[in-house]
């Protein structure tokens, strides 16, 4: 379907005004070359951020969008990344873009062409960040778009993301973490190329669950390196309990470790399950300390 807006369709969405300058974080630049000093200055950034982001939902909350519809512009911004071979940090930050816009700003709807328009243009400044070619702005619009725009009109909606954004596009990401704490479970590096590698996996799978909104960069980190480190019988008894909280002397949320990775382990036993029956589910039961395997009423 080609979709072309003129200059008052956009006059809701791209409201607001003001000057403004191309200034964005660069935590992740001029680190020290010590690594762990350089972790360590990582999560202390993380946390202040997370405390101004915290203190910021409490002033300003929007009405969420339906899960199902953001997992719909997530999965089309994974389809494209998997098209052109963008770095899993592309798509990362693409949705990192969108769900921040989203937080701060107000569309005038929640599902349609909005959201396609918001896609695009994400995934278009992530792409810019990250990729040493990019793709034209018709062209990035692959995979079954549901709607097709104008290069104007994906460049205005880049300016109000960036607008949005207050032009900060260097974000803390987990891939930030994840080699570091690979090597803390294979000191010798035999098998932290898998691990890592697998680890991203998982985390571009997070993406399109809501529920991982709340969790820190860091502690996702490790929550992934786990759960890819105990595909390998070498590492199956490692646990975020017992392991990952010393890793970082301390600085790490254990119990939002333990959190994301009881999320991961359900999430994914969910999708094995649901192949099975649609309208089975694995929920986690606090009393037993285990998952259980739940049945759904096929009328809900």
């Amino acid at each position: 379907m080609s979709f072309s807006c003129s200059s008052e369709c956009f006059s809701d969405l791209l409201s607001g005004g003001g000057d403004y300058s191309p200034e964005y974080s660069s935590d992740l630049e001029s680190r020290p070359p010590d690594v762990e000093e350089a972790i360590a200055g990582l999560l202390e950034d993380e946390r202040d951020l997370f405390r101004i982001s915290s203190s910021r939902s409490d002033h300003h909350q929007r009405r969420p969008i339906d899960a199902s519809v953001r997992a719909e512009s997530v999965a089309w911004i994974l389809k494209v990344q998997r098209y052109y071979g963008f770095q899993p940090l592309t798509a990362y930050l693409s949705v990192n873009y969108f769900d921040r816009f989203l937080h701060s700003h107000h569309l005038p709807k929640i599902n349609g062409w909005p959201l396609q328009l918001l896609s695009v243009a994400c995934l278009s400044l992530a792409a810019k960040m990250e990729e040493p070619l990019v793709p034209l702005l018709f062209n990035l619009q692959v995979e079954d778009a549901k709607f097709i725009f104008e290069p104007k009109n994906i460049q205005r909606m880049e300016l109000l993301v960036l607008r949005v954004l207050d032009w900060k596009l260097r974000s803390i990401t987990p891939f930030c973490y994840l080699r570091f704490f690979a090597l803390k479970i294979d000191p010798t590096g035999n098998y932290t190329d898998f691990i890592s590698s697998r680890a991203t996996e998982i985390i571009l799978s997070t993406n399109q669950e809501r529920s991982f909104l709340e969790c820190r960069p860091s502690c996702l980190a490790a929550a992934v390196i786990i759960c890819a480190a105990n595909y390998l019988p070498k590492f199956s008894s490692i646990s975020a309990g017992q392991h990952a909280e010393s890793w970082c002397h301390g600085l790490i949320n254990k119990d939002e470790i333990m959190s994301c990775h009881k999320l991961i382990r359900q999430i994914a036993l969910n999708n094995i399950w649901r192949k099975v029956s649609p309208h089975l589910r694995i929920m986690y039961c606090e009393d037993d300390q285990k998952f259980i395997l739940h049945e759904e009423n096929a009328d809900n």
